[in-house]
């Protein structure tokens, strides 16, 4: 176990990165933040020039990710300046392929989140991705 909120495990040249953040692994900028470090983490693991690859990975089967905590917003309006911006630029910049497995239901800020991956894999009939507009929110 990385953190309380995050797993990670390594299986010869492939880490694996576990969303533990119950019930939904909703995206604080804290969370976020342990997100990076475990990405740091692998990419200092590895070292230069090495194999490898990253798979993130929700930990049931019914969310991957719900997207950013809105709660948040109310307390830190610079929440995804903190958090979610630079973890997407973390995945975007890492220096192994990356693969979001999507294991559920992946909503709103979610969705750059997978796409920041390299690669998305997603069951048909498990889950729903979509990125919801501020109108169909009734912001």
């Amino acid at each position: 176990m990385f953190s309380e909120n995050l797993g990670l495990e390594r299986h010869g040249n492939v880490f694996v990165i576990t969303l533990k953040r119950a019930p939904e692994n909703r995206l604080t900028s804290s969370f976020c933040q342990e997100i990076i470090r475990a990405f740091h983490h692998i990419q200092h693991e590895f070292g230069p020039d090495a194999p490898g690859a990253v798979i993130t990975r929700g930990s049931d089967a019914k969310f991957w990710c719900t997207g950013v905590d809105l709660d948040e917003r109310k307390t830190n309006p610079y929440s995804n300046s903190d958090g979610l911006f630079p973890m997407i630029h973390a995945i975007l910049d890492f220096p192994y392929p990356t693969i979001a497995l999507i294991t559920g239901h992946t909503f709103g800020g979610a969705c750059p989140f997978a796409l920041a991956h390299d690669y998305r894999i997603m069951n048909s009939k498990r889950g729903f991705i979509s990125m919801v507009g501020p109108k169909q929110r009734g912001v």
